[in-house]
């Protein structure tokens, strides 16, 4: 993977994923010949929007390689809130790190941040734009469970606003995947994206109902509804808890039906869905260690960082 810092998922071809998701799988069969791979290793968390799985998953995954992690803290707590520009904050971190993560609420932040520093940088969500780390746990998981050809995969919720949908999305037109997207009119994909797709060659058909669909079904993505992304409470209001699955909707699907979530979950799927074998999101998030000791030891052999 050539690459010096990680902002989109477009920036992955089919090698790249492929590779990426290869040494995860080893990490994961042997963790034990992997741990301390890293000694020195200082990973440096920037995150100006709330986290639980990614910012936690990367501190495991430096640790795990015999590193250690530095985090500026929340964003009332460091110098933001003095009127410090992006620039300036990625530029004193990165004096500080041999690797950066950054999460902002602002499309583009990334991209416009990896400008600035010489050291690997690594988008863990910017806005909604995108999410490619969050991607490659996500394929990891598909591929695990279904391979990653002749797939047919559904992707239901906030395609509007979902960052993640943008990621996989893009991803997923490097594999032999037929995309079929379900949400309220109001929440479809981006014209953007959908142009990005069309001019990848994806498979794409939109949908407003997932029932029609899910019989033909390998795969079940469904995301929450962006609350936080809304302009106005009341747009929210409109659509929350339009798009709900339970056990008894399932079983109109597949019996190998995988069933995917990149958490938080609010009222999107029923707990009763846990219980059932086409349950693979906690699996899922917990993937995210392997994938991202993976990320970093690939980022940082391509960089020359430590070792």
């Amino acid at each position: 993977m050539r690459h010096d810092h990680l902002i989109s998922a477009a920036q992955l071809s089919r090698s790249d994923v492929e590779a990426v998701l290869d040494r995860a799988g080893e990490i994961a069969d042997d963790l034990a010949a992997y741990r301390d791979s890293r000694p020195g290793l200082v990973l440096g968390l920037c995150f100006f929007e709330p986290s639980t799985r990614t910012k936690m998953s990367f501190d495991a995954a430096a640790k795990r390689l015999g590193g250690s992690t530095i985090d500026m803290g929340s964003v009332e707590s460091s110098s933001v809130t003095k009127g410090e520009s992006l620039a300036d904050t990625v530029r004193v971190i990165e004096g500080y790190a041999d690797a950066l993560v950054l999460r902002h609420p602002s499309e583009g932040a990334a991209k416009l941040a990896s400008d600035f520093v010489d050291v690997p940088l690594i988008n863990a969500g910017d806005g909604a734009g995108q999410h490619p780390s969050q991607t490659l746990l996500d394929l990891y998981t598909i591929r695990e469970e279904n391979g990653l050809d002749d797939l047919t995969v559904g992707i239901m919720g906030d395609l509007k606003y979902g960052r993640t949908v943008h990621s996989l999305a893009a991803a997923l037109a490097n594999f032999e995947v037929s995309q079929h997207f379900i949400s309220p009119e109001s929440l479809r994909l981006p014209r953007s994206v959908r142009f990005d797709l069309h001019e990848a060659g994806a498979q794409v058909r939109e949908h407003t109902e997932l029932e029609p669909v899910l019989s033909e079904l390998d795969v079940l993505y469904v995301t929450r509804i962006q609350r936080e992304r809304f302009p106005d409470e009341s747009e929210y209001r409109a659509v929350a808890g339009e798009y709900q699955i339970d056990a008894d909707t399932l079983a109109a699907g597949r019996d190998d039906l995988t069933v995917m979530h990149p958490l938080p979950r609010v009222d999107e799927i029923a707990p009763d869905v846990d219980e059932t074998d086409h349950a693979r999101y906690f699996q899922q998030a917990h993937n995210g260690v392997p994938v991202r000791m993976a990320l970093l030891e690939m980022l940082l052999e391509n960089h020359g960082g430590i070792s």
